[in-house]
């Protein structure tokens, strides 16, 4: 173990991860306070997550769902998006943002970012890529900075658009309020609150989460929960639905983390500072996108290393010094599946972006010394690299 691992606080079996979840002891209680309930299916705990969350965010009521996924799928359901549709898509996001669309029958159109400096869906793209069958558009909040409000909105009500946010990276008093027709979060495992897997819905129209509430499962007229203090024998399917329910010990683990959430957002922002401080005194040739012009949840850590370096290689010594790195994201317009359906597509910003960005560790666990010997070792390595022609992992 080197010197600058001992004073980072690293055991010899450490290894500093991108991403870790906050659970203890709260958490275990909690989860074993529905266990001793015998119920554990939509009931109390899911309830209460809900109103918890949507007054956390400032709205009347929200729908708690499996992942943020179904719950993508769900509000474009809600909306009666369906085949014959477009959906403007940014490729710089998760695969899943274009999923939930093709789920309902309709088309994404795939859509580049603004800037190397804002990998944020471009509004310029996106009214380049509309068409009279453009139905919405869903912004991603990528690495937790808030899309312009102001601006997607009037876009949206210029042109008629449902508009969406894909609030995945982007969640607690952090992001500011919510401006979007509908937003969906994500609680997965690496999110800044995690209930292992699950997602929430919130919209300021209560006929759409209605909609949204019912559909998740299975379109039932009552769950059963329901039927049980209503001693009400039976229920009925006016509409389609899925199986897409919150159990009471997800709902459990959310109402624990969402206490702590404004906190462990002051410390991702606090962390993200001591990296920029650093970085930006040291190399002038490191871009770090999304530098304080934008409300953010600071979900990770994005860096844009020099053009021509070779981005696997430095991954590989970092990962050596025990620093899991990884990259956010592949272009979806370049994964197979999607290559094979939009052959030609070109989006040169989002391409290059994915090509040079670099994620690193960041998360309520990591302390100031930690960050500092993460940002040393980069330093580090990219001190002796130099610039090589690489081929692009998504060429083929």
């Amino acid at each position: 173990m080197t010197a600058s691992a001992e004073a980072s606080g690293m055991s010899g079996g450490d290894r500093l991860l991108v991403a870790e979840p906050v659970l203890g002891d709260e958490e275990a209680t909690a989860l074993a306070r529905v266990i001793r309930s015998n119920w554990v299916t939509m009931g109390d705990q899911v309830r209460a997550f809900e109103q918890a969350f949507a007054a956390l965010h400032q709205v009347e009521d929200a729908v708690a769902v499996n992942s943020c996924t179904s719950g993508l799928h769900l509000a474009l359901m809600a909306l009666n998006i369906g085949e014959g549709d477009e959906i403007i898509v940014p490729s710089l996001s998760f695969v899943a943002t274009a999923s939930s669309v093709i789920y309902t029958g309709a088309r994404p159109v795939l859509t580049d970012i603004e800037s190397l400096d804002t990998p944020l869906l471009s509004i310029a793209a996106a009214e380049a890529m509309c068409s009279p069958r453009t139905r919405a558009v869903i912004v991603m909040h990528y690495a937790g900075a808030v899309v312009d409000a102001h601006a997607w909105r009037e876009f949206a009500n210029r042109r008629g658009l449902h508009l969406i946010e894909d609030s995945a990276h982007a969640v607690g008093r952090a992001r500011g309020p919510i401006f979007g027709d509908i937003a969906i979060f994500s609680f997965y495992g690496n999110k800044n609150m995690t209930t292992a897997e699950g997602g929430m819905l919130v919209a300021s129209d209560q006929g759409l989460l209605e909609r949204v509430r019912r559909a998740r499962a299975h379109g039932m007229t009552s769950t059963t929960a329901e039927r049980l203090h209503a001693r009400a024998a039976t229920y009925d399917v006016p509409s389609l639905g899925y199986n897409y329910r919150m159990s009471e010990l997800n709902a459990a683990l959310g109402l624990v983390q969402l206490r702590k959430l404004d906190a462990w957002n002051a410390q991702r922002r606090s962390l993200v500072q001591d990296y920029h401080r650093v970085l930006q005194s040291r190399r002038n040739d490191l871009l770090l996108p999304l530098v304080g012009h934008l409300p953010s949840s600071h979900h990770i850590l994005p860096v844009l290393l020099p053009a021509g370096l070779d981005r696997l290689r430095i991954m590989s010594q970092l990962h050596e010094r025990r620093i899991q790195t990884t990259f956010h994201y592949p272009p979806i317009h370049l994964l197979t599946w999607f290559r094979q359906r939009y052959p030609d597509l070109s989006l040169p910003v989002t391409e290059e972006f994915s090509r040079r960005e670099l994620t690193l560790p960041l998360h309520p666990k990591l302390t100031p010394q930690q960050v500092g010997f993460v940002t040393e070792a980069l330093l580090d390595v990219l001190a002796q690299e130099t610039c090589v022609e690489t081929q692009s992992p998504w060429t083929t």
